[in-house]
């Protein structure tokens, strides 16, 4: 299974860094940030499942900082909860009316933090937000981002298939499976980042079946570039021999021994109905 990936926006230095230490020891991929624009920008490169959100910050106040991303397509389905000295109640219901999951006032109780990021994430997975293994929106988030675009323009609909998935997962078994879903959501969420807009969508609707709404003004660059990120990226998961191969080979050695291409990125652009 791959690493759930939790955003750390705080500035104490002492805070944060006993906070990346204790998450990284249990198994989480943990960024870092200092500053209110910096947790916005890597919120959209690294699309973490979920964003501990310190309200006190140097450059802007933390409920901006959620405001934004609540109000930005790619983030607005994040899971996030703040980190406070404020005990007051209007401050509590500020965070939460915002869209804020959870609000935690300092000083904490590590554990129960712990906990709390836990449930936060299985909250998201169990009622269908956001799928386990990628962290990226499924069902319901993507039926309502489709019906609210429908009557805009200016947007493609791509519908990527992950080719090759089921032959991969049979000769290396359900982890290495995991991990193939989670680089998938990676290099397609990280393209977004680069050539898309901050309105842009990414979704997996069934397993390694993903769809992109974007906005971008060059949907052939966008298309190609992912492509080969992805073919890049993908040998990573194999063992030497398959990858210079550029296949793998099922039950070898036997009478059932047969070639399987590697993983790649069927990709369909559907024409939005206008």
């Amino acid at each position: 299974m791959p690493k759930k990936r939790l955003l750390i926006i705080e500035d104490d230095v002492d805070v944060s860094e006993m906070l990346v230490t204790f998450f990284e020891s249990q198994g989480y991929e943990v960024f870092h940030a200092e500053e209110g624009a910096e947790g916005i920008t890597l919120s959209r490169s690294k699309f973490p499942n979920l964003v501990l959100l310190d309200v006190m910050l140097p450059d802007m106040d933390g409920f901006d900082v959620c405001k934004a991303l609540r109000t930005t397509t790619l983030t607005k389905y994040i899971p996030i909860t703040f980190l406070t000295q404020r005990d007051a109640r209007a401050d509590k219901v500020a965070g939460l009316e915002l869209g804020a999951d959870d609000y935690v006032t300092k000083p904490f109780d590590i554990e129960e933090l712990r906990l709390r990021v836990q449930g936060s994430i299985r909250r998201a997975s169990r009622d269908h937000l956001h799928e386990a293994r990628t962290g990226l929106p499924s069902g319901p988030m993507i039926d309502a981002e489709h019906n609210r675009l429908l009557e805009r323009e200016g947007w493609h609909h791509l519908d990527i298939t992950l080719s090759g998935f089921s032959a991969f997962r049979e000769a290396y078994g359900f982890l290495s499976a995991d991990e193939a879903l989670g680089l998938a959501g990676q290099v397609l969420s990280g393209l977004i980042t680069d050539l898309g807009t901050p309105n842009d969508f990414i979704g997996t609707p069934e397993e390694a079946h993903f769809v992109i709404f974007t906005h971008t003004l060059t949907i052939e660059t966008f298309v190609t570039t992912l492509t080969e990120r992805f073919t890049e990226r993908v040998k990573t998961l194999y063992n030497f021999g398959d990858a210079d191969r550029g296949y793998m080979l099922i039950k070898p050695g036997t009478d059932e021994e047969r070639q399987e291409p590697l993983m790649s990125l069927k990709i369909k652009l559907v024409e939005p109905p206008h």
